[in-house]
Parts: structure tokens; C-alpha cells; sequence
């Protein structure tokens, strides 16, 4: 076992001493220690349950024969973070979340991992960190929120709150009704209520074979939940002992099942990003090309929200990601998971429960997945759409550019009513290294569709959006304005032409044109000179790339 290098031997007399002091038994010293990294915090609503899946993990390793460690993860909220400077930190922490976490369990030689994470970058950055550390892992994510109710309406926090920003600065909801959307929207723990970012990674999370089957839609605070939580636990042991690595399982076979279940949810554009980056530290050729090959032969046959009007409860209780995986069975790779099962075994013993929240292939509710990569002489080296979220009439869009250096400097020319219709919004220096960050700009599109404006107006940027974001929205523009990206470039009046169809992002201007305006262009300032953006800025890859540290 790993830990034997702190544990065995007349050298380690100190080492033992300093474990006995946590309270550990001299027979402790010869099961596996298995380390707990939770992100548990009372600032995410998504991780303030997880205390009691601490326990139920701790049991279940007991219940094995292991010995548990719990260890502490930071987590943001993006939602709380969303549309001021706090976004900027949102991505970075990726990277932290997965250097802490190869930190502790190399500093203290666990010989396995359960991971307890829920919201937007928690699970990715601990993804990245067992596909680094390639020890025996299970993911345990703490489960999605219920909607909330208000007069017989089913409400969630993008579309009640975020979108009732711009109705209230035209006056059509009152201040009761807003204050009463404030208390109801978001009833209590859990990750937001939609297929956003937390929840798409907790299904691609099950869906790659890193979580055990039905963990990713499981709600949180249900009895189901703490038993899947003890049951990671007990399992960790088994595979500790047996030493199935996550690279066993995160293989390309396993990141082709995530992105296929991606495109028939309809997930998140943001899981680009992250599948990518967890990928790389796999050791796994994921390009951003394979996510179009796959969305072109995947048809999207959930619509849950912001696409659709289902929920995650819905997508639970119509059987969850193994009913979602009976429907792709034969466009699968067959593939390990921690579960002891592989991937085909799982579909094949699941089922269906609703047929219009996970629809069969032959009637989907679009034919090509849910999210497209675009090129053009604006994304020589991609930009990402998700697609299932755009109206038939906005998947080809024309119209005058109207630009802004910055999402404050979009967001109040929105609320002040100057955005027209037929105009292209473009939001640049808000990529990777110019935000810095990638801050994602849902208060922007939410507050157009708030304004009425959803399917008549258009946004590029080379920031990202989140899982909530709906409409002509095209974020991840590679490469991005801080880099000389031809977004840099773009003038007020510009014509600019999305054809999602036919995967196209165009600047109507010739090719001499766009060279004379890159050969006049400069640099900014970085808009952050200290502290860890700072470095970040300057370590951060492309997009493109998965906007990882290099």
C-alpha cells in the first residue's frame, strides 16, 4: 500500500507517533487509508448537506475495512460569484481545487480517494486530480436542489431570479413579487436546479464510470443519497485492495461516453472546458473536434432547463443517468466503472419511467446533440454554442456588431434599454488571461431574455456562460482578444453572421482587411497585476485547450 511509506519500518517510529495522535489504533496501521476530500462549506448551498455524507462515506469505509481521513476542499458558488469581479476566481479555483488535492494525498500517501463535491468547478478540479494522481478514486457528488413553489408554479434560480432582473427594471414584476421569488426559488441545499454546469458534471461524472450508477441525479438530503455515500465508502476499500485506478476507467472509451451523454442531454457548454482539462491530465486525446463529431451523430433527447422545462427531479425519477444510458447502449464504448459493472451491464439492466423526459433516439427533441463547435475567420481555432438552448428561427443569425470591453460595460447598456433588435453583442477581454478568469456572462444573456430580446439579439464573447444560458450565445471564441484573437479587432457597425447549421462564426470583412486591423492592434494591460490572477494570466492556456495552467 502507499501508505506503507509512513506507516512500516524502524524509521517511521516518528511517522506512527504523529498518526496515533489523530486517534488511530495500531491495527489501523494495516488497512488502506482512504482519504475523504470534501468540499463542504456553508458559503454553496449545493455543499452545506455534506456533513452527513462525511459520516455516511467515513461508515462505509469502516464498514470495508479501511480507515477514513477527512480532508478539506474550498469551493465557490457561481452563483453567488456571478456578474462582478468574484467570477474571475470562479475557473482558477479548478486549478487549485486539483493541486490541494494531489497535495494532501501525496503528502500523506493515501492509497485511496473519495471525493464529495456538488457545484460548477469543484467536481471537475477533483476529477483533474485523480486523473493526476491515477489512485483508486470514487467521485460522490451531494446531489441537486428541488424547485422551488410559489402559487403552483415550479420555480429555479436562473429563470426566477436571474432572468427576473431586467423585468424588474422594466417594471413588470412588482417588488412583492420579487422579494417573493428571492425566498422561494432556491426552497434549500443542493446544486441548482436545471442541467447547469454542477449537474451536467455530476452526469458525465456517472456516465464516464467515476461515480457509482444513480449517485449523479440522487437528491440531496434523501435517504438514497447517504446510502449511495456509504456505499462509495465500502467500495473505495474494494477497489484500494483490488487497485483499479481511475486511468483504468478515464480512458478514451470512457471520456467518449461522457461527451455522447453530454449531446443527448444537452448539458452545459462548460463541460468543454472541463472534459478537456481532465482529459489532459489523463493522458487522453480529447480535441474539441471530437465534441461536433459526437454532438453530429447524438441526437439530443432530454430538455431539461434552461433548454426545456423539466428538472433534475424529473430526470431522477424518470430513471436518472442509467435510463439516460439504456437509450444510448449501442452508441456506447464498453468500459469499466467503480461500480465492479462495466458500462453495457449498466444500461442493460436499466429502464426508462418517462418517455418525454428521456425520449427514445426515433423521436428526439433535436437530431444533433446538444452543443456545436464553430469556425470562421472570428474562431480560427473554435468557439462553443449550446445549441439545444437556440430557437429554430436564431440558428442562423445576421446582424451589426455593438462591442463592449468588458461584461459591466454590456450588462447596463442592456438594462438601459440601448441593446436594438438585430445586433450581435460582442463581450472580448473576458477570456482566460483578459478577464482574467473566463468569467461566465449569464447576468448578460439572462437579462436579454429578461428584456424580451432572447431570440433577436445575438452574443459572442470569448468569456464562457453558464449552464443556464439560452439563446444565439457564443462563448469560448479561440483565440481570445488578450491573445490578438480576431475578436480583438471587431468595430462597432461590423456584420457578423452565426450559422450554427453549418458551424460557421463570420466577420464580414476580406482577409487584407482583418490582417491591416490585427497589424494595428496591441495588447491591453492586464486588468489584474497581483496575487494569484495575476499568475494565472499568465500561465493560462486557450480555451481551446481547456484553459489549463501550462
Amino acid at each position: 500500500m502507499r501508505s506503507d511509506k509512513i506507516k512500516k519500518g524502524l524509521e517511521r517510529i516518528p511517522h506512527r507517533a504523529l498518526l496515533f495522535a489523530t486517534g488511530l489504533s495500531r491495527e489501523d496501521l494495516s488497512k488502506p487509508f482512504i482519504g475523504i476530500a470534501s468540499s463542504f462549506t456553508d458559503l454553496v448551498p449545493g455543499h452545506t448537506q455534506m456533513r452527513s455524507l462525511e459520516r455516511a462515506i467515513e461508515n462505509g469505509i469502516y464498514a470495508g475495512g479501511g480507515r477514513p481521513f477527512v480532508f478539506g476542499i474550498p469551493g465557490i458558488c457561481d452563483g453567488i460569484a456571478m456578474g462582478h469581479s468574484g467570477m474571475r476566481y470562479s475557473l482558477p479555483s479548478r486549478e487549485l481545487i486539483a493541486d490541494m488535492v494531489e497535495s494532501i494525498a501525496n503528502a500523506h500517501c493515501l492509497d485511496g480517494l473519495v471525493l464529495l463535491t456538488n457545484c460548477d468547478k469543484i467536481t471537475p478540479g477533483m476529477l483533474m486530480a485523480v486523473a493526476r494522481l491515477n489512485i483508486p478514486s470514487i467521485v460522490v457528488t451531494a446531489g441537486p436542489m428541488v424547485t422551488g413553489r410559489l402559487r403552483g408554479k415550479r420555480l429555479s434560480l436562473v429563470r426566477d431570479t436571474f432572468e427576473a432582473v431586467a423585468k424588474a427594471k422594466k417594471g413588470e414584476i412588482s417588488k412583492d413579487e420579487i422579494e417573493s421569488l428571492e425566498m422561494c426559488a432556491c426552497p434549500g441545499s443542493g446544486s441548482c436546479q436545471g442541467l447547469y454546469t454542477a449537474n451536467t458534471m455530476a452526469c458525465l461524472t456517472e456516465a464516464m464510470g467515476m461515480s457509482l450508477t444513480g449517485c449523479a441525479t440522487s437528491m440531496v438530503a434523501l435517504a438514497k443519497k447517504e446510502r449511495i455515500a456509504f456505499e462509495s465508502g465500502r467500495k473505495i476499500v474494494y477497489l484500494t485492495r483490488k487497485d483499479i485506478r481511475p486511468r483504468s476507467i478515464m480512458n478514451k472509451n470512457g471520456f467518449y461516453n461522457a461527451v455522447t451523454a453530454d449531446m443527448a442531454l444537452g448539458g452545459s457548454s462548460n463541460t468543454v472546458l472541463h472534459l478537456l482539462a481532465i482529459a489532459r491530465e489523463a493522458g487522453v486525446d480529447l480535441p474539441l473536434s471530437a465534441f461536433d463529431e459526437i454532438s453530429r451523430i447524438t441526437p439530443n433527447i432530454c430538455s431539461l432547463e434552461p433548454a426545456g422545462n423539466f428538472y433534475m427531479e424529473d430526470l431522477e425519477y424518470a430513471g436518472g443517468i442509467p435510463a439516460l444510458l439504456s437509450r444510448l447502449k449501442e452508441r456506447l464504448k464498453n468500459n469499466p466503472t467503480v461500480n465492479a459493472r462495466s458500462i453495457y451491464t449498466i444500461a442493460s439492466e436499466s429502464e426508462v419511467f418517462d418517455n418525454e423526459v428521456i425520449r427514445p433516439l426515433n423521436n428526439p427533441y433535436h437530431k444533433q446533440g446538444g452543443i456545436a463547435i464553430l469556425y470562421g475567420n472570428l474562431a480560427p481555432e473554435g468557439a462553443v454554442v449550446k445549441q439545444s438552448a437556440v430557437a429554430k428561427k436564431a440558428m442562423v443569425f445576421k446582424g451589426r456588431a455593438i462591442c463592449f470591453d468588458s461584461e459591466e460595460g454590456a450588462m447596463k447598456a442592456i438594462l438601459d434599454g440601448k441593446i436594438r433588435k438585430g445586433q450581435v453583442i460582442v463581450i472580448r477581454y473576458e477570456g482566460p488571461a483578459g478577464s482574467p478568469g473566463m468569467r461566465e456572462m449569464l447576468s448578460p444573456t439572462s437579462s436579454i431574455v429578461g428584456m424580451g430580446l432572447s431570440d433577436e439579439v445575438a452574443l459572442i464573447t470569448d468569456g464562457r456562460f453558464s449552464g443556464g444560458t439560452r439563446g444565439p450565445c457564443i462563448g469560448h471564441i479561440s483565440p481570445e482578444a488578450q491573445s490578438g484573437g480576431p475578436i480583438a479587432v471587431i468595430k462597432d457597425g461590423d456584420s457578423i453572421k452565426i450559422d450554427i447549421p453549418g458551424r460557421k462564426l463570420e466577420l464580414a470583412i476580406t482577409e487584407r482587411e482583418l490582417r491591416l486591423r490585427l497589424s494595428h492592434w496591441r495588447a491591453p494591460k492586464l486588468k489584474v497585476t497581483s496575487g494569484y490572477l495575476a499568475r494565472y494570466a499568465r500561465l493560462v492556456s486557450s480555451a481551446d485547450k481547456g484553459a489549463i495552467l501550462s
